[in-house]
C-alpha cells in the first residue's frame, strides 16, 4: 500500500515539475507588465491636464516646471521599482529552478507522509511558508543618490526595450541633467527630439544639454536648436530665456533685449524673478551702450 502511494506521489511530483515554473514565471511577467503600463498612463494623464492649467493660466509658467518635475519624480520613482522587481522576479526562476522543483516534488511526498501520520501534530508544524519565499523586506523608498541612480538606469532600459517613447526619453534628459550628466543628457533629448520635432520644450531642453557638454557655450548647434525653438513657440518663457542668453552671449546684446523684455512682461507675479531678468537686460543695455560708442 505505501508503495502503491509513494509512486502517485512520484508521478504528481513530475507532473508538477513541468508545469508550475512556466505558470509562475507567466504570472509574474504579466503582473509587472500591467503594473507598469498601468503607472505610466496614471503619470502621462497628470502631465496632460498640467500642460492643459498651463495653457489655461491654472498654473503659471514658473510654477509649471516644478510641478512638471515633480510628476516626473515621482514615475522615476515608480519606474525604477518596478524594474527591480522585474529584475529579481526572473532570478528565482533560473538561478532558483532547484528550489522550484523540490517543492514539486515535496509537496505530494509530504501529503503521503501527512496522511501516513494523520494525528500527529508535529508532522504537521514543518518550514513556515516564507522560508520558500526568500523575500527579503523592500527598501524604506529613500532616494538617495545610489537609489536616484538606479531608477535612472531602470529608466533607461526600459527605453531600450520601448525607444519610441518621446516623454521617457525627455524625462530620462532630465534626470541625467539633475545628475549632472549631460553627454547622456544630449544623446536622450536627441531621441525625444527625433520623435517630437515640434516640442519647443524639448529642443530648448536639448540645447541646454548640448551648451553644458560644451563648456557651458550655446553657440553651434545649441543656438540652432533655439532658433527651431523660436519658431515653434515664440511666447515660450523657457525659450524666450535661452534665446536672449544665447544673444548675450553672442554679443547681440539689442536682440538679447528684445527676448528678455518680452519674458519679463511675463513675470509679474514672480518679483524675484522679474528682478533678476532686469539685471540682466540692464548688463545688455550698457554693453550695448559701450559698443555703440
Amino acid at each position: 500500500m505505501i508503495l502503491f502511494w509513494l509512486i502517485c506521489a512520484g508521478l504528481v511530483a513530475i507532473a508538477l515539475a513541468f508545469v508550475l515554473p512556466t505558470l509562475l514565471q507567466r504570472a509574474a511577467v504579466g503582473d509587472d507588465t500591467e503594473k507598469e503600463r498601468a503607472n505610466v498612463e496614471v503619470y502621462r494623464d497628470q502631465l496632460s491636464e498640467l500642460d492643459a492649467d498651463l495653457a489655461n493660466g491654472i498654473v503659471s509658467p514658473e510654477q509649471y516646471p516644478q510641478d512638471r518635475d515633480e510628476i516626473e519624480r515621482r514615475l522615476l520613482d515608480d519606474v525604477g521599482t518596478t524594474s527591480e522587481a522585474s529584475d529579481q522576479k526572473p532570478k528565482p526562476a533560473a538561478a532558483g529552478r532547484g528550489a522550484v522543483y523540490a517543492v514539486s516534488f515535496g509537496i505530494p511526498v509530504v501529503a503521503v507522509i501527512l496522511y501516513l501520520l494523520v494525528g500527529n501534530s508535529a508532522a504537521l508544524s514543518g518550514v513556515p511558508p516564507q522560508a520558500l519565499t526568500g523575500s527579503g523586506p523592500q527598501s524604506d523608498g529613500q532616494m538617495s543618490q545610489p537609489r536616484i541612480e538606479a531608477n535612472v538606469a531602470a529608466l533607461a532600459k526600459r527605453l531600450g526595450q520601448n525607444p519610441g517613447d518621446a516623454d521617457g526619453w525627455a524625462m530620462l534628459g532630465r534626470s541625467y541633467v539633475d545628475l549632472e550628466r549631460y553627454g547622456d543628457a544630449s544623446n536622450a533629448y536627441a531621441k525625444a527630439a527625433e520623435l517630437k520635432k515640434d516640442d519647443a520644450d524639448i529642443l530648448t531642453e536639448y540645447a541646454f544639454a548640448l551648451a553644458m557638454s560644451n563648456n557651458r557655450k550655446l553657440e553651434g548647434r545649441p543656438a540652432e536648436l533655439i532658433k527651431q525653438a523660436l519658431r515653434i513657440a515664440p511666447e515660450n518663457p523657457k525659450v524666450l530665456q535661452l534665446a536672449g542668453t544665447a544673444e548675450f552671449e553672442a554679443k547681440n546684446y539689442k536682440q538679447a533685449i528684445v527676448y528678455w523684455q518680452k519674458l519679463l512682461a511675463m513675470t509679474s507675479d514672480n518679483p524675484e524673478l522679474a528682478q533678476s531678468i532686469s539685471k540682466r537686460i540692464d548688463q545688455a543695455k550698457s554693453l550695448a551702450g559701450s559698443t555703440a560708442k
